[in-house]
């Protein structure tokens, strides 16, 4: 592909030019560029004659997050599939438009009269969203409607999951991916199998029989009824096995041999009818017996509370949200958006608000298709998502959403997130912020990073369309690379390009989509 290697001179137009182009004063006089800044287009334009993006195309920025200058650029103003990248667009809206204090609530709500421990009526279970939902928390307001002295209720269980529309799945979301739990279907109303907060999902375990050739063993977590178990594993000398959703239905497939346990992270079709039967069940383990049977719809306005759970605050879901690269936060967070600003829960609702913030940020030529990045339509800038990333800067809560960012080589998964087995042992270990982005032919890395002189910059690379083994080491190098930068003095480094530590993966999806292995 066409590339601009810049040298002194070139560096020099470029910079004045763009620099001029996002309205910061460059000195009439201005000359050759400090060594440090030469040196840094040299490098970076190295990285970036790197085989693998001959038929790609890539779009790096570099910015100075104190003045907006920037520091190199390669087809900066062009439109990227930004995969997980969107999510500093989607979390940022969300922190801004709901507050950090924001929770989500679930509801069990009656009209129904009291006679003695019956209820005359329907129990209603009514969701907001809340992704945190577990079966325990499920079994937690069953218990409260137990000691609230309710033992019979004469109707029926109504789910209602009208917070949001019944859109489940994403725009231009693929097929393929509807089994697994990134994928998952998106409701007002849903469960969650794990504390990553897996909403909609259920795991499945395969382990073996008591000798080889015989039938394997399939539980599920939580335990439920709402899927349907379909066993054809057996017990063999090797774990090859296969844990699929058939498209459309709730039967769970589950092929091939096992030689010890197997963990499958999939995605429930109808979330909605999940939760309510997960209620169901906690409902009947405290002595509730509802006659009636599970129905959807609208909770009346004039219903009275029985019980209610309030979930974490958003401030602290932003951790495992941002940290594990969470789609269907993402989702859920964008609906929720809409219902908060319009009354209406839908994507182009919630997406409108996105837009307007991104906007408001610098971002104006950009497509939203959905919260996670997880569409290919979807569509950013480099350089406009580095304008981005400094004007967050300003806002109140940065802090919390900035410490909510993957970090480079911190181990620990709730802290280094999707970066914890990248850079380690490099300037850039416990000093790069940034959000990570995978997918087929995709991939992506924006955020934070402080200079050897204490200087903070901003960066995106994002690399579309490669057709060889991920480039995310380039990544890393053009991450590694800026820790060391100096605007006076060239950097002392090697020609080599810095290795993840850990797991290497191929690309294809981020890292922590790919349960059980972790990044």
């Amino acid at each position: 592909m066409p590339r601009r290697t810049a040298g002194p001179l070139t560096a020099v137009l470029l910079t004045l030019t763009l620099t001029w182009a996002s309205g910061v004063a460059v000195p009439a006089n201005a000359a050759d560029p400090p060594p440090g800044v030469a040196d840094l287009v040299q490098d970076l334009d190295r990285l970036l004659n790197d085989s693998r993006l001959t038929v790609a195309k890539a779009g790096v920025v570099v910015k100075s997050a104190a003045t907006g200058e920037q520091l190199y650029g390669q087809d900066a103003g062009k439109l990227f599939a930004p995969a997980s990248n969107m999510k500093l667009l989607t979390s940022a809206a969300a922190v801004d438009t709901l507050g950090l204090d924001h929770r989500f609530t679930t509801s069990v709500l009656s009209t129904g009269r009291r006679s003695g421990r019956t209820l005359d009526g329907d129990l209603y279970l009514k969701g907001t969203g809340d992704p945190t939902m577990l079966a325990a928390d499920y079994d937690a307001l069953a218990a409260k409607v137990a000691a609230a002295g309710v033992k019979v209720v004469t109707g029926r269980l109504v789910a209602d999951d009208t917070w949001f529309d019944d859109q489940r799945l994403g725009t231009d979301w693929a097929q393929d991916d509807e089994p697994y739990y990134y994928a998952a279907q998106i409701s007002a109303l849903t469960a969650a199998p794990d504390t990553d907060f897996d909403a909609g999902s259920v795991i499945v375990s395969v382990a073996p029989g008591p000798a080889a050739g015989a039938k394997a063993k399939v539980t599920t977590t939580p335990p439920t009824s709402h899927v349907t178990i379909d066993n054809r594993a057996t017990t063999g000398a090797k774990t090859d096995v296969l844990v699929t959703r058939v498209h459309g239905t709730g039967r769970i497939l589950v092929t091939g041999t096992v030689a010890a346990r197997y963990d499958e992270w999939i995605a429930v079709d109808d979330p909605t009818g999940y939760a309510a039967s997960l209620f169901r069940a906690a409902l009947a383990r405290h002595g509730v017996k509802v006659h009636g049977p599970t129905r959807r719809g609208a909770s009346p306005a004039s219903a009275a509370s029985v019980a209610e759970r309030a979930s974490m605050p958003l401030g602290e879901l932003l951790v495992p949200f941002m940290k594990l690269s969470n789609n269907i936060h993402a989702e859920i967070l964008v609906k929720t958006m809409g219902r908060e600003v319009s009354g209406s829960g839908t994507w182009d609702a919630g997406l409108a608000v996105v837009a307007k913030f991104a906007a408001a940020a610098g971002v104006s030529m950009a497509r939203f298709r959905d919260g996670s990045g997880l569409s290919r339509v979807d569509g950013l800038t480099p350089g406009e998502l580095t304008a981005y990333l400094i004007a967050l800067r300003g806002k109140p809560w940065f802090r919390t959403w900035y410490d909510a960012l993957p970090i480079a080589g911190v181990s620990d998964r709730f802290t280094g997130g999707t970066l914890r087995s990248r850079m380690a042992g490099t300037p850039a270990a416990g000093n790069v912020h940034a959000k990570t982005g995978s997918l087929t032919g995709v991939t992506g890395l924006s955020g934070y990073v402080t200079g050897a002189d204490g200087e903070p910059l901003v960066f995106s690379v994002l690399i579309n369309d490669y057709l060889s083994a991920s480039p995310k080491n380039l990544e890393d190098a053009i991450a590694v690379r800026l820790a060391r930068f100096s605007r006076d003095t060239p950097a002392d480094v090697t020609t080599a390009v810095p290795l993840r530590t850990h797991q290497q993966d191929d690309g294809d999806l981020e890292c922590s989509w790919r349960k059980p292995v972790q990044c």
